[in-house]
């Protein structure tokens, strides 16, 4: 026994009950709709005080001598640096740095927004206009809702109201978007860095550098001599103090 259920297709009767729409064109059809409003409210400050006071001495003797011989034949270079130094330093003197910042900032308020709607107003109104009805009661008698109206009932049978043409409802699901982004943004900030800072400083640097060079590059029978002698006398002192001071006030006012 064979049973053969392939190959059946549809009557001409289920072929005429079908129905078909027109999808639309695709210049009207927007896959991404995208609606951003930003609105942005930024008030900044940033009062900088710096107090810098410094002592300093610096001595860097320095002394070089340098003798080379290249490609040459039967030479002498000689090279002799000789230094002496005496360096005497001396501070006597007091490194004072003051910082005094007094800053008053007062930042600008937050816009103006609507007072949300009072859901315990007994007069039915918000801060714009009238409140929103609430929905129908169902253990209403009267079949009237917060505002009045009548309420809309149900069939006597119980059957449920036609929604009309199908074809035509999945069509309007065509003309829409694909992905509805609507953002709204808004920002309020108030920022705000009082910066105050101070450095006093007492320093001596010495640095003698001696020195000296010699060289005989592809030369036959060539004498190169470098010496270098160096005598360093270095007396440094520093007598006072090296005070800082930073004092700092501010008054913000923030919405």
């Amino acid at each position: 026994m064979n049973d053969d259920t392939t190959g059946k297709g549809l009557s001409d009767a289920e072929l005429a009950a079908e129905q078909g729409i027109a999808l639309p064109d695709k210049e009207v059809v927007s896959i991404l709709d995208l609606n951003a409003d930003l609105a942005l409210a930024l008030d900044a400050a940033a009062p900088i005080d710096l107090g810098v006071a410094a002592n300093a001495n610096v001595a860097a003797p320095i002394d070089a001598a340098v003798g080379a011989n290249v490609l040459s034949t039967g030479s002498t270079a000689q090279a002799l640096a000789d230094q002496g130094a005496l360096v005497n330093q001396g501070i006597h003197a007091d490194a004072t740095a003051n910082a005094v910042q007094d800053s008053g900032l007062e930042q600008g308020a937050s816009p103006d927004g609507a007072v949300a709607a009072d859901p315990t107003d007994p007069a039915g109104t918000d801060a714009g206009g009238a409140v929103p009805s609430l929905p129908a009661d169902p253990t209403d008698p009267a079949g009237t809702d917060a505002a009045g109206g009548a309420v809309p009932s149900l069939p006597a049978d119980g059957t449920v109201p036609s929604t009309g043409d199908v074809g035509s409802t999945v069509g309007s699901a065509a003309d829409g978007s694909l992905l509805n982004v609507d953002v709204n943004l808004n920002g309020d900030a108030n920022i705000a860095a009082p910066i105050n800072g101070a450095v006093a400083a007492n320093a001596n640097v010495a640095a003698p550098i001696d020195a000296s060079v010699a060289a005989n590059v592809g030369s036959v029978d060539s004498n190169a001599v470098s010496i270098a002698q160096q005598t360093a006398v270095i007396n440094q002192d520093i007598t006072g103090d090296a005070t800082a001071n930073s004092d700092q006030t501010s008054d913000i006012t923030q919405p």
